[in-house]
């Protein structure tokens, strides 16, 4: 049996819902903000639609409908309102109200740096909103972002050609580190010390023992001793805190050991530190991303507007 589905439209429903609930074609026709003639003409495809009169002229009294078409209006209201469902408003969001979990993949650098704001913005405006931090797999995030098991990543701007949309969360110096009561003291480092000291770099890829300090001194014609390298930022405070190494990261991510090192300005210029918000195109018109992406970016904001030389020497 042929599949006839392509030979109706919603006009055609929304004039039999008309005509059964008015029975009159002049009303109905004033309901649907049409002409009578315009009517027939629907009704017309209606009966040859469903090889059935439907609707019959009654002297003085509009139209009656047939058995077939009384069967039919039983079944049309909820068809009917399952359309209305369907082309209805967007979803509406309400944080306060909102049990729903977010998912964001961030290295523990971005996660340190504003993660802990977050999470108080996140308490205050949503207080049912749970969130997940995960670390990001290169080989899976894009992916993962495509279905929706990861809502947003904090990286750099590389990723951006991947397809996804970014932006700017925050710009950042880089300063080093050194535990309290170094041996040389908490003058501010000269590039002849910075040079000689051993350094902690962290790779997040696993096993580097270069980056934009490097390749700053490079440009010097200098170099430092990296001895040692590690995969975590979370690290890295604390093994300078129980050494005697230097390390040069994203001031901002640093001064929340601050209580724990001294923080210096680097003897070099490094490039800014940017960091970047990135998502799947086709979340951009959901409306509960849409205010999760937004309160990142407002949180991020606060930060970048702090005084960005709070313990540093």
């Amino acid at each position: 049996m042929p599949d006839r589905l392509g030979d109706i439209d919603i006009g055609l429903l929304m004039a039999f819902e008309a005509l059964i609930q008015e029975r009159n074609v002049s009303r109905a026709a004033d309901r649907l903000g049409v002409s009578q003639p315009a009517l027939s003409g629907r009704l017309t495809r209606l009966r040859t639609l469903f090889n059935d009169q439907l609707f019959v002229p009654v002297a003085g009294r509009g139209v009656t409908p047939t058995p077939r078409a009384e069967a039919l209006g039983e079944t049309l209201p909820q068809l009917l309102g399952h359309l209305r469902e369907f082309i209805g408003p967007s979803p509406h969001f309400d944080p306060a109200e909102s049990d729903r979990t977010f998912v964001l993949a961030a290295y523990d650098n971005p996660a340190v740096m504003i993660g802990p704001d977050l999470v108080t913005a996140l308490k205050r405006a949503a207080p049912h909103v749970r969130i997940t931090f995960v670390l990001p797999d290169p080989e899976t995030i894009i992916p993962a972002l495509e279905r929706g098991d990861i809502d947003m990543i904090i990286g750099l701007p590389r990723m951006a050609d991947e397809g996804l949309i970014g932006r700017t969360l925050l710009t950042d110096q880089f300063l080093t580190a050194q535990r309290r009561d170094h041996p040389r003291g908490n003058q501010p480092i000269t590039l002849d010390e910075f040079c000689a000291a051993e350094h902690v770099l962290v790779s997040t890829g696993g096993g580097g023992y270069t980056g934009p300090v490097d390749r700053a001194l490079e440009a010097l014609g200098r170099s430092r001793q990296v001895s040692l390298s590690v995969q975590s930022y979370a690290l890295a405070p604390i093994i300078i805190a129980g050494s005697d190494h230097l390390c040069t990261l994203p001031g901002r991510f640093l001064r929340r050991f601050a209580s724990m090192l001294d923080l210096f300005t680097p003897p070099i210029e490094v490039n800014e530190f940017e960091l970047y918000a990135l998502w799947h195109p086709r979340m951009r018109d959901d409306p509960a991303h849409r205010w999760f992406r937004n309160l990142i970016v407002e949180v991020s904001q606060a930060i970048n507007d702090q005084p960005a030389t709070r313990h540093v020497q």
